[in-house]
Order: structure tokens, then sequence, then C-alpha cells
């Protein structure tokens, strides 16, 4: 049972340590998206809701520049 508790994540970008979010740093945003193309959740990320919501926008406006794809590539 102890194994199922997790600690709550600290957000990096409050923290100081990340760089600033921004729509053209691909290998940060690439980060926070599945192999699937979707956005990642606050409770997997831990990040706070004011950068979570900064780091939606960058990854759409991305997307919308052709910088990260809207899904993967699945062949079935």
């Amino acid at each position: 049972m102890e194994e199922l508790i997790r600690k709550k994540g600290v957000c990096r970008f409050c923290e100081g340590r990340a760089p600033r979010i921004d729509y053209k740093d691909e290998k940060l945003l690439r980060r926070f998206i599945t192999e699937r193309g979707r956005i990642l959740p606050r409770r997997i990320t831990g990040n706070c809701a004011l950068h979570q919501r900064r780091l939606s926008i960058a990854i759409k406006r991305s997307r919308h520049l052709a910088l990260l794809p809207f899904t993967s590539e699945v062949y079935r």
C-alpha cells in the first residue's frame, strides 16, 4: 500500500531550474507530450496550474507552426 502513495511533484518552472516556456523550444515541449502527441496532464507532470496553462498554449502554438506533430504516425 505504501508503494501507491507518491509525493506530489514540484513545478520545475517555479523552482527556476528550467528555462522559460517558449513555443520555439521543441526539445523542452516534447517532454510534456506523449508519443501519440497528447499533452500530459498536471497530475503527471507536477506543474502548477499557471505553468501548465502556459505550457499547453506553447505546445498548441508550436503545433500550428509545424514544430510539433498533432498526432503520431501510427499505421495498423
